[in-house]
Formats: C-alpha cells, structure tokens, sequence
C-alpha cells in the first residue's frame, strides 16, 4: 500500500513472471514478502530518498489520514513499507554495482512526452551503448512494445491499482532481463508526480520530465519529485512560440525547491537540445564505468 494515496501495488504483473513466491535476486541475495528490513539508504550523489515524504514546502506538515487510524500509525506504517522498499533497492543498487551498469529513474506526470523522448534517445544511442528498458504503467504493454521496435530489450510492469514503481518490482524485471555488464538501464515509471518520488528503485538518477505544456510552477506544486531528481529535461520547448509559458519562471522554481538539480531543454519532436542530454548520459555512464574497473581491478 501506498501511504501517500493508500493505492494498492499487490496486483502488479510483471511479463512472464508471478511475484507471489519466495524469489531469487540476481547477485546471489534472496528474500521473500515476509521478511523486513530497517536499514536505510543514501545514493550516489548525496540525496537520501527515504526522507523524500518529509519534504515539504507549504506553510504546515502534510498529512494522511485513515478512518480509525492515528496518524502516529500512519506514520508507521509508512516506515515500513519505505524500510521494506529501501532495503529491495539496496540489493538491486549491489547488482547494478557489480554490473557496472548506470540506472536512471524516469518521472513525469502523464503527458509529458517521456516515452516519446525515451524512445528517441533509444535510437540515437542505441549504436554507441549498450541499453534496456523497464517499462511501468498501470494496464497494456503499448510502451514496451514501442521501445522493442526500436531494437532495445523492454520489460512491461504493470501495477495494476499501483501509482508507482517499487523496488521489488523492479528486482524481477531486472532478472527477467539479463542485463549486460557496462550498459544503462532506464527505469520509466509511471506517470505521477508524487507517490514515485518517495520509492526508491536502486537507481543512480532520478530524471524528471516536465513539458512546458504542464506549466511553470509544477516544480513549487509538486517539490517533493523535483527536491528527489537530480535532472530536469524541460520537454517540447518547440512548442514556446506558442505557449504563455515562462521559461525562467520554470527554471527558479526547479532551482528554489533544488539548487542543485541540472536543467537540459530538450525537443523531443525537433532534437533541439538532445545533444547536451545524451553528453550528460555518456558522461554519467563513464564515471559509473571507472568505479567499476578500478573494483573489479
């Protein structure tokens, strides 16, 4: 259950694969749904996403409720199942390490043009790197089977009532996939600005689309997704010809909620700006590729 809608993710399928058993983790790490974990976890690049669901930017504390619950259940519950979720992705991160494979997050709202821009970094990359694809949606395989025509390996998740991905979720597909050493995996996840933001997968990178079509002040009405993605493609910036929409407006707010976050403005239709974001790929996967030289060394 998600504790921030109190959607339910037991009906996920994943191709070709049940998760109601005992399982295997590629990596040589087993678990099962019974089992708990505690520990808590910090990425790469310095943001701990288990705090992620405390982020928040209003003028007072965000809170669930449940009729008959306390909130000091709530909360407890929520701990759980992030302590839960942290530990898969753990797990996952130690077989990434040990593939040397970079992984990135995919998150937007529903419309953003992620698949569209996905699919279009998939071919013009595809030639220079190796790469693989989790595809997330709630029903139909329409996105995996558009990412398979390109040539690339896909594996469909669908959640079911589930608004994002977990961490477990995405240790079956990676297995299912058999991912090879060196290569990057993107993770798209469903179209939801909130929930995916507190779920950490084991990536390296969150990376946040928004399309200018969505509105520049998303990043202050959403903070807790821009606060957790380390990269903002702005999408279809072809499109501000046309649009009231102010770029620079869009540009402080993303930096207010993060000072630290890299901003590329991208057409996924046109190209424009594509390059600057494939650089940052190429270089974020040389970096992850000499930590795992110098360790299998």
């Amino acid at each position: 259950m998600c504790t921030v809608c109190g959607c339910d993710s037991g009906e996920a399928k994943i191709e070709g694969q049940e998760l109601e058993h005992a399982h295997n983790h590629s990596g040589d790490h087993s678990h099962s749904h019974e089992h708990s974990h505690d520990h808590s976890h910090s990425h790469e690049h310095g943001h701990n996403h288990e705090d992620a669901h405390q982020h928040h930017y209003g003028k007072g504390p965000a809170h669930a409720h449940a009729p008959g619950m306390s909130q000091a259940r709530m909360v407890q519950i929520e701990q759980d199942i992030l302590g839960k979720n942290n530990a898969y992705a753990n797990q996952n991160r130690g077989v990434f390490a040990s593939k040397g494979i970079l992984t990135l997050n995919l998150v937007s709202s529903p419309g953003s043009g992620k698949t569209t821009l996905l699919t279009r970094s998939l071919n013009e990359l595809k030639d220079k790197l190796k790469l693989a694809v989790i595809e997330g949606d709630q029903e139909t395989s329409n996105d995996a089977e558009r990412i398979r025509a390109t040539g690339v390996s896909a594996i469909q998740i669908n959640t079911g009532k589930g608004c994002h991905l977990d961490a477990h979720q995405v240790g079956h597909a990676v297995e299912a996939l058999s991912l090879e050493n060196e290569s990057v995996l993107f993770i798209e996840n469903v179209g939801n600005l909130v929930c995916p933001a507190a779920f950490d997968l084991g990536e390296a990178y969150k990376v946040a689309i928004l399309s200018i079509t969505e509105g520049e002040d998303k990043p202050i009405k959403y903070p807790d997704m821009f606060h957790a993605a380390d990269v903002l493609l702005l999408n279809k910036i072809d499109l501000l010809p046309h649009l009231n929409f102010d770029l620079e407006l869009c540009i402080q707010h993303a930096k207010q909620v993060n000072p630290s976050i890299q901003i590329f403005q991208v057409s996924a239709t046109t190209g424009e700006g594509m390059s600057d974001w494939y650089q940052w790929l190429k270089l974020s996967r040389q970096t992850k590729l000499i930590g795992f030289k110098a360790h299998s060394n």
